[in-house]
């Protein structure tokens, strides 16, 4: 008697196998010597003034909407 697997399970087991590999090369974790290279101010788009203007109009148009960001206006980008 073979003790091999139909091809179908066989597959299934496969794919079940990869996607736990997958899962598991996907959890990081980070050093808190990494944290500080990470929490740079470099790291922060609100601290760059211009950048964060720029992303706030691009949303704002983006989203159709605008607020949170201390303005009045609409999606259409004239506000």
């Amino acid at each position: 008697m073979s003790t091999l697997l139909p091809p179908r399970l066989r597959a299934r087991h496969l794919a079940v196998a990869v996607a736990v590999a997958a899962t598991q090369l996907a959890c990081v974790t980070v050093r808190p010597s990494e944290r500080q290279v990470l929490s740079t101010p470099e790291m922060d788009p609100s601290r760059d003034g211009p950048e964060e203007i720029w992303h706030s109009h691009v949303e704002s148009a983006r989203e159709g909407g605008f607020g949170g960001h201390g303005a009045a206006g609409g999606g259409c980008g004239c506000g």
